[in-house]
């Protein structure tokens, strides 16, 4: 019997020494993992960063600081990160052959991820949508903005307007930076400091900190979802957001009650919603008998 409790005791303690010594294992590899897989490094500047085909004059001290600062900010925000490029994954393709067809530089695409982080959003000042579009701007430029229906909220026409807003702005100013300045501070407000301090280009100019900031944070979006490797982003290509395929219905007619008119389709009217977020109401009042264009998703991606 002693043997019996005495081999017992010995197979007792020697499953205690295993598992402390696994435990210890454990804590050791966490710690080299921590210590490997975390770290926070200075970054090294391109030295032939341009936006939209115009060089960034990176051996003025200023410019250098103030691009560092942006992309430091912007790679270490590593959650933001990640989901502009899930999003950009789904948006960037509704928004590229867009701009190509205004003759827009690719770069601006970008624009839009730090007007709205690629989303919806609504600004304190109520500018609207992935473009951040103000309402006079909106009708100014054909857009239907009422409690009703803000086509705002619909990416492809909105994106027009912004296309039209950054062509004046170049013509205007002869450079594509500038027109990407003037789309935050507006035409009048970059042409009378241009005036005031007698320069003409956006990196000479002496500006508030959100327009100062605005240039380099779009270029500090482009340079890192170009190279996600660089900046230490780690996805698979399953990971990104995709769009679900639709289909286009019209309407020239009111509709009294969208949830209806969903399940018509098969879908619901969150899922309406989603597809048709320019839809403020659950219903289209049309009394003009205007012809609107409806998205509905194709059958097998929500059921």
């Amino acid at each position: 019997m002693k043997n019996i409790l005495a081999s017992i005791g010995l197979f007792s303690l020697c499953g205690l020494f295993i598992f402390a010594l696994q435990d210890v294992q454990t804590d050791e590899n966490f710690e080299k993992k921590l210590i490997n897989d975390y770290n926070v490094y200075a970054l090294q500047i391109p030295e032939d960063l341009e936006f939209a085909g115009e060089p960034m004059p990176l051996k003025d001290p200023d410019v250098y600081e103030r691009m560092d600062r942006e992309l430091l900010v912007n790679t270490y925000w590593q959650s933001n990160g990640l989901l502009m490029f899930k999003r950009a994954k789904k948006y960037f393709p509704v928004i590229e052959p867009i701009l190509k067809k205004h003759g827009i530089p690719d770069d601006f695409k970008y624009l839009a991820v730090i007007e709205s982080g690629l989303t919806n959003a609504v600004s304190s000042a109520k500018a609207t949508g992935f473009w951040q579009i103000m309402q006079a701007t909106a009708i100014e430029n054909g857009l239907e903005v009422n409690t009703n229906v803000d086509e705002r909220y619909n990416l492809e026409k909105s994106t027009d307007v912004a296309c039209k807003y950054l062509l004046k702005s170049k013509e205007k100013f002869g450079s594509w930076t500038l027109s990407a300045a003037a789309y935050n501070a507006g035409d009048a407000g970059i042409s009378r400091r241009l005036d005031d301090q007698n320069v003409k280009d956006y990196y000479d100019l002496l500006l508030g900190e959100e327009t100062g900031r605005y240039v380099f944070r779009i270029m500090a979006l482009k340079e890192i979802l170009s190279h996600p490797d660089i900046y230490g982003f780690n996805f698979r290509e399953k990971d990104l957001y995709s769009n679900v395929p639709t289909y286009k219905v019209e309407v020239d007619t009111a509709v009294s009650d969208f949830t209806k008119f969903a399940e018509e389709f098969g879908i619901n009217y969150k899922i309406l919603k989603i597809h048709n977020p320019w839809l403020r109401e659950p219903k289209l009042i049309n009394k003009s008998r205007k012809t609107y264009t409806i998205e509905i998703p194709e059958k097998g991606y929500y059921n």
